[in-house]
């Protein structure tokens, strides 16, 4: 047979549970056709290529990004980062920093919490340094700002306005009156206004920029988890993605998704799905998924728990409660859709798989919604085995499992957790252990350099737990010591398994991508350093030497 490509003495990890190592293959028309020992290629003929030993892999899944948020965060001005040691200083500093710059409409900061020392900014004080215009400013995890009474005013937020979910999307009020500091969803409409202005031409080079960094990391398919409260850009990014792919100008297979913050609007956001899903459907961007924010963070004390805060005694709260979730399943089953959820706190996770389970007990064998938890932070011990039994799949972002807070995460999460359950985070090799399909994802919502986006920092996080020198890690937090448990770190074969054939099971194109095997898309990766067996530490740096799509070299 006359092959397009045939690659022989080569190191191929196949990522096929039945032929896991291999030593040549060839591809024809983008499919491989041969994947085996050298003695059967003597029945191809064609271009050969003699790796003399490189490694191969299957090309990446990234089972959790945010395309379309990185895009609108490349033209929000997010302003300034606020280093202070008090909030006198936060407010010295946008002080000054107003002064300077007279004459805007609005100004906006980064400030992370913490540097509060214990305080908060409330919209009196805003008002004090910004009287003539309007103050934002993000909290550095991105899920709460603060807000100055002209941009309340404008949105028409005052002290009647109901809390969308009271402890997880909400405004703060002291003595009912609110403070403008604003939670998760209820937020980021606050922040996302104004992305109308964004012309098709900025979207298109954002856009341009993640695909050629996608490329060159040899990432061949995602899961785009949706842009809460930005809905009218995540069309537009949508309809531009559709151009380039009818141009030939999107290599990337993009499982997309719309998203729910508000629990009242489950059946508009069934529609759109349904809507997106005939709207955008081209070979490389299909739309199938309903996503949800269960719960928020556990920085912010939003993620939902099942035991309290340490800190402050309360649990978090979750968008719908079981019985809800299992009604969602079952419109979902008839729609034909599936369920994607960013599920943080072991109350939101646990929520999900009650009313999987609700919903299967129910539906029996006609249960067929692909489900997801994303993020997993913290698990209760009794729901660990329940992913495998229920079917659902386990999403982790293996660069968080350093801690992922820069300095000693530890004394952070035990402040907030206590001891025992800081000792019990990120436990996905726990999960894997038990069978469940576990996948692994990057997890940003803002493209800068993409040092988070890189798959095998992700690769080196998820084996060592830790960040250091080592790491290529521009702009990410160094920690002073591997996070606990020890007993959570996995290996290299199930790094590379969680970022290709089980994350091609999550979206549901395992048929055709996700490993080597005849018949699937020739998407893989020729590396000069065997991935097997090189150092944990620094693994990042690995990038590989050559990509292949669907059997042609992008690089």
């Amino acid at each position: 047979m006359k092959a397009d490509k045939i690659i022989k003495n080569a190191k191929i990890f196949t990522a096929d549970k039945d032929r896991p190592i291999a030593c040549a293959l060839a591809v024809k028309d983008g499919k491989f056709v041969y994947v085996g020992d050298e003695a059967g290629l003597s029945d191809y003929e064609g271009d050969v290529s003699d790796l003399g030993g490189k490694f191969v892999m299957p090309a990446v899944i990234d089972s959790h990004v945010h395309v379309t948020t990185g895009v609108g965060f490349a033209y929000i001005d997010t302003g300034e980062y606020i280093m202070c040691g008090s909030k006198k200083e936060a407010l010295d500093f946008m002080a000054e920093n107003i002064k300077n710059d007279p004459g805007r409409e609005r100004y906006k900061f980064i400030l992370e919490r913490k540097y509060l020392q214990g305080e908060d900014l409330t919209k009196e004080d805003l008002d004090a340094v910004c009287p003539e215009a309007e103050l934002l400013i993000l909290e550095g995890e991105g899920h709460s700002v603060w807000a100055n009474s002209k941009i309340l005013e404008r949105h028409g937020i005052t002290d009647d306005t109901p809390d969308p979910v009271p402890e997880l999307s909400y405004y703060v009020r002291k003595d009912g009156h609110i403070t403008g500091n604003v939670f998760e969803s209820s937020g980021w409409n606050l922040l996302f206004d104004g992305l109308s202005k964004i012309t098709d031409e900025q979207i298109d080079a954002q856009l341009e920029r993640w695909i050629d960094y996608s490329v060159k990391t040899g990432v061949c398919a995602v899961f785009d988890a949706g842009y809460p409260e930005g809905e009218e850009l995540h069309e537009r990014v949508y309809e531009r993605l559709c151009r380039m792919d009818k141009q030939g100008k999107l290599p990337i297979y993009i499982d997309g998704s719309y998203a729910l913050t508000h629990p009242k609007k489950v059946k508009e956001v069934v529609d759109q799905v349904k809507r997106f899903r005939e709207k955008f459907n081209t070979q490389h961007l299909k739309v199938h998924t309903f996503k949800i924010f269960m719960d928020g963070t556990l920085r912010i004390e939003t993620a939902a728990l099942v035991t309290p805060y340490t800190d402050t005694g309360k649990k978090g709260a979750v968008t719908l409660n079981e019985e809800e979730v299992a009604e969602v399943m079952k419109i979902l089953n008839d729609e034909g859709l599936d369920f994607h959820a960013h599920t943080v706190g072991e109350q939101a996770s646990r929520t999900v798989l009650n009313g999987v389970e609700k919903a299967k007990k129910e539906l029996g064998e006609n249960f067929r919604v692909k489900v997801t938890c994303a993020h997993l932070e913290i698990q209760d011990d009794t729901d660990l085995d329940r992913f495998s039994k229920l079917g659902v799949n386990a999403n982790y972002t293996p660069w968080w499992h350093s801690g992922c807070t820069g300095g000693d995460p530890y004394k952070l999460w035990c402040s907030l957790l206590g001891e025992e359950r800081a000792n019990k985070m990120y436990r996905c090799k726990t999960l894997w252990d038990t069978g469940a399909n576990v996948t692994w994802s990057s997890d940003n919502i803002t493209y800068g350099d993409f040092a988070s986006w890189n798959p095998y920092l992700g690769m080196e996080v998820g084996m060592t737990r830790y960040i250091n020198e080592k790491t290529k890690s521009s702009g990410i937090n160094k920690v002073i010591s591997e996070f606990p448990p020890e007993t959570e770190k996995m290996g290299i074969e199930e790094m590379i398994l969680g970022y290709t054939v089980n994350g091609a099971k999550q979206l549901g194109i395992e048929a055709t991508k996700g490993s080597i095997e005849v018949g699937k898309d020739a998407d893989f990766l020729v590396f000069e350093n065997d991935l097997l067996t090189a150092e944990h530490e620094g693994f990042s740096h690995n990038k590989p030497s050559e990509v292949y799509f669907c059997g042609k070299k992008m690089n």
